[in-house]
């Protein structure tokens, strides 16, 4: 599963992140998707920084499993969880499932690694959002959720034995 999680997930937009983020801000406004969820530390500051406010914000204190000063935004709820490195724990799946039905902004800040956890993103983000993370020194990725993303999600998380996903 390790290389397959690998390849992106979406569509890879390749570049610098002033590049990168003005190619996105034109999905943006052509798709006009449901929810944006980011994940990852530098994509969901190249957003802020950029007046992208994704309805939750997913980070880890790390990029490239290098420890940086922790990402605050401005108006989000904060909800801190723990999740080992290789893992999905049932407390993050809780959290981002619940923020994602909420109204207001939500910041999850993970106490170990939020990488996969863009699977679960995914799984419950509602159908036609936009869930974004960095691909490191490429660029960033875009998973448009669809029914048949939701499917492969599910799949993948299955092959991993992760459990409390419906």
């Amino acid at each position: 599963m390790r290389e397959k999680l690998k390849e992106p997930f979406g569509v890879l937009i390749k570049g610098s992140s002033d590049e990168t983020i003005k190619i996105f801000a034109h999905l943006l406004e052509r798709e006009q998707p449901t929810k944006i969820v980011s994940v990852g530390d530098t994509v969901s500051k190249n957003l802020h920084k950029h007046k992208i406010i994704p309805q939750l914000s997913i980070t880890d204190s790390k990029t490239m499993r290098k420890k940086i000063k922790p990402s605050r935004f401005a108006g989000k709820e904060i909800v801190r969880v723990e999740n080992p490195q290789g893992t999905i724990t049932k407390e993050a799946i809780f959290a981002i499932r619940e923020a994602l039905k909420r109204d207001c902004k939500v910041h999850i800040v993970v106490n170990g690694e939020e990488d996969l956890l863009t699977l679960v993103a995914v799984l419950y983000a509602p159908e036609n959002s936009f869930v974004v993370y960095g691909q490191p020194s490429e660029g960033i990725v875009v998973v448009k959720v669809t029914a048949e993303k939701k499917t492969e999600t599910r799949e993948i998380l299955k092959q991993m034995k992760v459990g409390n996903v419906k």
